[in-house]
């Protein structure tokens, strides 16, 4: 049965089950009503056949007529009253019980007693009125018998009993019934149409989604929630936690065996921005924040329901990492770069010296052959006992193989020495800097100069410094945009994609506490020198801000 209602949409639910609560509730309450009706119309009834027996038991005629068994006297004045009180029978008895007045002229002179199912003794032997509810000879009753005291008012001479046909009393009853039936009918009709508009308001609100669908998607919610990497908190408009996952709870190290939900977001991240979104309802994209030492990047977002702002989400995620993907992406750009160079250039020079074999031009093709082996043996040369850890001397070769295909020539210093690397120096982040330096200098170079233009590389690693010169043919750069140059964005160049690799290169930097300078080339051009530190830096400040 459960099972089957499950299956049932959500507004047929609602119809049947507020239907049947009404239909419950209203059918308790009308049969209570009914039963403390029925209950309340018999004391009435009884109270009024009391009243009339007292009246009439007082009258002084009928004590008179009683003390003398006065039938013919007592007869038409019991059938008068019985008519004048709307009462079904007034029946008189003497001090024995025996019928001195009754509607069936019959049944005087008999026994009262017989009328009843209780004994009228109470009455005749101690003087106490009675309502009963009995089967009498002229059928169902609510009676009233009261003592007949004589003039004196000492002795109890006979009895009146005063009675009333219940089926007056089942009638109104039964038209009291229709009535509540009709409620009845009115109520669950009213409950069907009002399940009906607070589903449609209902299913509305939760997007006309079923619950069980809405239970589905919590489960869904909280494992989409626990699956990314990025940290997540939500508040409401109170500023009550709602939503945490474990990445957030890791990276700001906050307790894990405590629940969060429920506690204000300022107690438990009192640097926390979320209530000035919550507050203004702007959103917050990509800021760059710090928590100690760990660099982050949080975006704020409020969330509405209408023109109601009812909460803000947060995410965020450690800048390093980001930086980490840059930083592949970059060598995998740089690889492919260099590959494809070495590609277009040994396919154009396979071309010539197949081309000068078959006009015979021997002797010139072995030259070029020599040419070719020189040069790159010489740089290979260089970049063995300069350069021995293999990322940088390969992108370094990669770059001198893309010169050679944009028409420039990279002319790395034959005195450079790149030996005594630190182990704490990541490769991936060195190559980075150097491969986006080399790419600007070629792309300055190419742009003021054209084909046939120089790039010159120096490197020393005497000091306590990693020494990186690069020296480029370019227009030169204004002093007042050497540091503008480094924001992100900022490019010379035209359309969308550009202004990242300086971004990218002082980002690095100050990860590794290095510096780069820019003053003019000889000639024209900029001279870039980058300064890496080979050990720690103790007076290196780090930076604390705002979290989440």
């Amino acid at each position: 049965m459960a099972l089957s209602i499950r299956r049932l949409q959500l507004k047929t639910r609602m119809v049947l089950i507020l239907g049947l609560m009404a239909l419950l509730q209203t059918g308790l309450l009308g049969l209570f009503a009914l039963h403390y009706l029925n209950l309340s119309l018999d004391e009435q009834m009884g109270e009024r056949a009391l009243h009339v027996a007292k009246t009439i038991a007082a009258m002084p005629e009928i004590v008179a007529a009683v003390e003398h068994k006065d039938s013919d006297k007592l007869q038409p004045i019991a059938k008068h009253l019985a008519s004048t009180t709307q009462a079904l029978f007034v029946v008189i008895g003497d001090r024995s019980g025996s019928r001195l007045a009754h509607p069936n002229p019959a049944m005087l002179g008999g026994d009262m007693s017989s009328d009843d199912d209780d004994d009228i003794s109470p009455t005749l032997s101690q003087g106490r009125a009675q309502v009963t509810r009995a089967q009498g000879s002229l059928g169902p009753s609510m009676r009233a018998r009261a003592p007949i005291y004589d003039r004196a008012g000492e002795q109890v001479v006979g009895v009146v009993s005063v009675g009333y046909l219940l089926d007056r009393i089942e009638n109104l009853i039964a038209r009291y019934r229709l009535t509540m039936l009709a409620v009845i009918a009115a109520a669950l009709a009213f409950s069907a149409l009002t399940a009906v508009w607070f589903a449609n308001h209902f299913k509305k609100a939760i997007f006309g989604l079923e619950p069980e669908q809405i239970g589905r998607l919590f489960g869904e919610r909280n494992a989409t929630l626990e699956s990314v990497r990025e940290g997540i908190i939500a508040i409401n408009a109170d500023g009550l936690i709602t939503t945490i996952n474990q990445a957030a709870i890791t990276t700001l190290a906050l307790p894990a065996e405590q629940s969060l939900v429920g506690r204000p977001i300022q107690q438990v991240l009192p640097d926390s921005r979320m209530p000035e979104v919550l507050a203004s309802g702007e959103p917050q994209y990509d800021q760059e924040v710090w928590l100690g030492d760990m660099n982050l990047i949080v975006n704020r977002l409020p969330l509405r329901q209408g023109d109601n702002i009812t909460g803000v989400v947060s995410s965020f995620r450690r800048k390093d990492e980001l930086d980490l993907v840059s930083r592949k992406l970059t060598r995998i750009q740089q690889y492919a770069d260099s590959l494809r160079s070495q590609s277009h250039e040994y396919s154009n020079k396979l071309h010539t010296i197949a081309g000068l074999i078959q006009i015979g031009a021997n002797d010139e093709a072995l030259a070029l052959i020599g040419q070719e082996t020189r040069d790159h043996q010489a740089l290979i040369h260089l970049l063995v006992d300069a350069v021995p850890d293999p990322l940088l001397a390969g992108c370094l070769l990669g770059k001198y193989n893309r010169a050679r295909e944009l028409g420039l020539h990279l002319l790395i210093d034959p005195d450079s020495r790149m030996i005594e690397l630190p182990e704490r120096l990541p490769r991936d982040a060195l190559v980075t800097i150097v491969g986006n330096l080399l790419d600007n200098a070629f792309e300055a170079t190419l742009n003021h100069r054209g084909a046939g233009g120089e790039i010159r590389l120096t490197m020393t690693d005497l000091g306590d410094d990693l020494i990186f010169e690069i020296e480029d043919q370019g227009a030169g750069i204004d002093d007042a945009e050497q540091q503008r140059i480094f924001d992100k964005g900022v490019s010379s160049k035209a359309g969308q994609g550009h202004g990242i690799g300086l971004h990218l290169v002082r980002t690095l930097l100050n990860r590794l506490e290095g510096t780069v300078t820019i003053e003019p080339a000889d000639g024209n051009g900029s001279r870039f020198t980058i300064y890496l530190p080979k050990g720690e830096r103790s007076d290196f400040p780090a930076t604390q801000g705002e979290t989440s």
